[in-house]
C-alpha cells in the first residue's frame, strides 16, 4: 500500500492534494558503512568499561550506568530536536519492549554471566554465533532460500571469530555459563530481527530511544543506582597512559559504545538483509582486540591475526552474496 500525506497550504491558497511519499531506497554501501561505524563503537565498550570494572565496580553496575546514561541522553536530545519520533501507536510497544529487553538489556547480562563463569573467549565465541541463528530463521521461518556461498562465509567467518577468540584454552563446562552464552546469542539475533522489523515502521533513532529506556529500567532493577559504589565512582582508573574518572569511562562507553552504536547499527537495517548485517557485525570482536591490544596491553598472537583475516574474508563472501533489500515506501514524518 503506498503511503499518502496531506500537503499543507501555502500562502493563502487551498491545499494541494494528497500525494504518494516519496520510495525509501537502501542503498547497501551506506548500510555497510553505517554497521563498521557501529561495529567500532561496540568494540570500544569493553576497553572502556574494564578499566571501571577493575576499579571496583560489578559488571551489571556498568551496564546499568551505560545503558541509563545512554537512555538519558537520547530522551532529551530526541525530545528537543525531533519529538515526533517518540510517538508510539499502541499496537507497536509489543515489538519496542522485546527490543529493549532482548536486544539492549538482554545481550549484555546474560554475556556477563557467562564470562563470569566460563572463559571469556567462549562467552565471545557464544554470543557471536547469532549470525547462524539469524540464518536460520530466515531459512525457515521466512522460507528464503540463502545461496551456498552465504553459508561459507558464515562458516568461515564463524570459525576465524574462534581463532581470534583462542578457544580451546582453558574450555570451561559450566552449565549455567554455557546456557548464559546461548542465551546471550538469542538476544543478539533478536537484536538483528526485531530492529530489521522495527524499521520498516519506526525512525531508527526513535525506536533506540524507547529501546534503551526500556532496557535502563530493566538493568537498573537488576542493579539500582543506589548500589554503585560512590568513591569507586569518582576514583580513577587505568586506561593506558591515562587516568581519567571512573564516571568518564562510564559516560564514554554510554555515548560512543551505546547511543552512537546503536543509532548507527539500527540504522543499517534499513539498508542491509538482516541475515548479511549479522555476519557482518562479527568485526566487532575483531575491532575489540585490537583496542585491548592497543590500550590495555594485551597482545595479538599470530594464530589471532590468522583468525582476523579468515573472518573477514567470510564477512566479506557475506556481503559479496547475500540478497539485496526491496525499496519499501517509507512515510515521511509530519511536523507540528
Amino acid at each position: 500500500m503506498t503511503t499518502t500525506r496531506p500537503e499543507r497550504p501555502t500562502g493563502g491558497g487551498p491545499a494541494r492534494p494528497a500525494g504518494p511519499a516519496p520510495t525509501f531506497r537502501p542503498h547497501y554501501p551506506r548500510g555497510v558503512l553505517l554497521l563498521l561505524v557501529a561495529s567500532v563503537c561496540f568494540g570500544s565498550s569493553g576497553v572502556i568499561g574494564k578499566p571501571a570494572m577493575t576499579a571496583g565496580m560489578a559488571p551489571e553496575q556498568v551496564a546499568a550506568a551505560r545503558i541509563g546514561i545512554a537512555a538519558v541522553v537520547l530522551l532529551v536530545c530526541v525530545a528537543l530536536v525531533r519529538p515526533e519520533l517518540l510517538r508510539v501507536r499502541a499496537g507497536q510497544w509489543r515489538l519496542l519492549v522485546g527490543y529493549g529487553l532482548l536486544g539492549v538489556a538482554g545481550v549484555q547480562v546474560l554475556y556477563f554471566v557467562a564470562a563470569s563463569r566460563i572463559p571469556v573467549g567462549v562467552a565471545i565465541l557464544l554470543e557471536f554465533t547469532s549470525p547462524v541463528l539469524v540464518a536460520l530463521w530466515v531459512r525457515f521461518v521466512r522460507r528464503v532460500r540463502l545461496p551456498w556461498p552465504m553459508w561459507l562465509g558464515i562458516a568461515l567467518a564463524l570459525t576465524g571469530l574462534a581463532m581470534v577468540a583462542q578457544v580451546g584454552t582453558g574450555l570451561s563446562l559450566d552449565a549455567i555459563g554455557l546456557l548464559a552464552g546461548a542465551g546471550a546469542a538469542v538476544c543478539s539475533a533478536a537484536y538483528f530481527l526485531l530492529g530489521e522489523r522495527g524499521v520498516a515502521d519506526h525512525h531508527p533513532l526513535g525506536m533506540v530511544t524507547w529501546g534503551m529506556t526500556i532496557g535502563a529500567v530493566a538493568m537498573f532493577v537488576v542493579a539500582p543506582p543506589w548500589t554503585w559504589p560512590a568513591d569507586v565512582v569518582t576514583a580513577p582508573a587505568e586506561l593506558g597512559p591515562w587516568q581519567p574518572p571512573v564516571w568518564v569511562l562510564l559516560v564514554a562507553v554510554a555515548v560512543l559504545s551505546t547511543v552512537l552504536a546503536y543509532a548507527t547499527g539500527t540504522a543499517s537495517l534499513r539498508h542491509l538483509p538482516v541475515a548479511a548485517a549479522s555476519v557482518l557485525a562479527l568485526v566487532e570482536p575483531l575491532i575489540a582486540t585490537g583496542a585491548a591490544w592497543l590500550l590495555l596491553g594485551e597482545a595479538l598472537t599470530s594464530w589471532q591475526v590468522l583468525g582476523a583475516m579468515v573472518l573477514l574474508g567470510g564477512a566479506l563472501l557475506v556481503q559479496l552474496t547475500s540478497p539485496k533489500k526491496q525499496p519499501i515506501g517509507e512515510p515521511l514524518p509530519v511536523r507540528d
